[in-house]
């Protein structure tokens, strides 16, 4: 915990610097970085009343009725008649409201692009991942949203390095299932059959958010593997999207059957093969990751 508030903190002194929260004149502007953020929502919003962005933003009531009064003073937006109270008063921004918002969307433009040219189009993507990753895992609500696309370059080795840590820390699996995760890619990498074969990534926020894979076991028999969901991508129904996903291209391509090998302690992975119909065929107790494990193999019949 230690180190975690001390990085954070570290990267919130360094980009405070780095994007001029600390100025009084917010991007050479004559306006505070509060006083830019307020007026975007004010521009981007309909009709907004002070309620609604106090709410929004989370600002304290008395500064954002100062705020909102300089705006007025400076003739930036008036307010529209809605009543004695003036926080239910829908505010609309006046035609300098909306010059001065173009003149600092278009300098902060400016200020990201220079950031951002200096980077390799793999780095861009990375920070689009991280910074979607951040704002999923700090957000005080569960974010929704998410897009399922199929594999691309590196998605199986970061999907299996991704499953491997994550086992590791709940269920302490460590070297093993690294060892069975990165037989079961590389062998689909290796085998890869177009059309009959097919591994998908759930995606949020630019990351990566879960997968999936459907490979083909012989004798019109498939195999779901290597199912999961980021944590912090739980809660929007991606692993329901993710299997239904896989059990509609079994249909499209004409197997009989999907199997699968899941574990008696993944109890909201189970959920999910219930409810689309998969039954438990066999168990047994195994030692592959390092300690004993009630293992299950499950089956969908996807004829008749």
């Amino acid at each position: 915990m230690e180190d975690a508030i001390t990085a954070v903190r570290e990267f919130n002194r360094f980009y405070t610097r780095l994007i001029g929260v600390l100025d009084d004149r917010f991007l050479g502007a004559d306006l505070t970085l509060p006083e830019a953020r307020l007026l975007f929502e004010i521009v981007h919003a309909d009709r907004p009343v002070a309620a609604e962005l106090q709410a929004s933003l989370g600002m304290d009531a008395g500064f954002m009725s100062r705020l909102l009064r300089r705006f007025e003073t400076r003739g930036w937006i008036t307010r529209e008649h809605g009543g004695a109270d003036a926080r239910r008063r829908p505010i609309v921004p006046t035609d300098a409201g909306r010059a001065m918002f173009d003149l600092i969307n278009e300098r902060q433009r400016a200020l990201v692009t220079a950031m951002l040219e200096r980077l390799a189009p793999a780095q861009q993507r990375d920070l689009i991942a991280a910074l979607g990753t951040t704002t999923a895992m700090l957000s005080p609500a569960p974010r929704q949203g998410f897009t399922i696309r199929t594999f691309r370059i590196g998605d199986l080795a970061m999907l299996a390095a991704r499953q491997s840590i994550l086992y590791d820390e709940v269920y302490g699996w460590g070297r093993g299932l690294e060892l069975v995760e990165s037989e079961y890619t590389t062998q689909f990498l290796r085998q890869f059959k177009p059309g009959r074969e097919q591994c998908w990534i759930a995606e949020a926020e630019g990351a990566m958010a879960g997968s999936v894979m459907l490979t083909d076991e012989g004798d019109g028999l498939s195999r779901l593997r290597l199912m999961y969901v980021e944590p912090f991508a739980r809660g929007r129904g991606i692993g329901d999207a993710l299997v239904g996903t896989c059990v509609a291209f079994a249909r499209e391509v004409g197997y009989d059957a999907i199997t699968l090998w899941t574990h008696t302690v993944l109890t909201s992975a189970r959920k999910i093969y219930a409810a689309y119909g998969f039954e438990i065929i066999e168990t047994e107790i195994h030692k592959e990751f390092g300690k004993p494990e009630q293992g299950e193999t499950w089956r969908l019949g996807l004829r008749g």
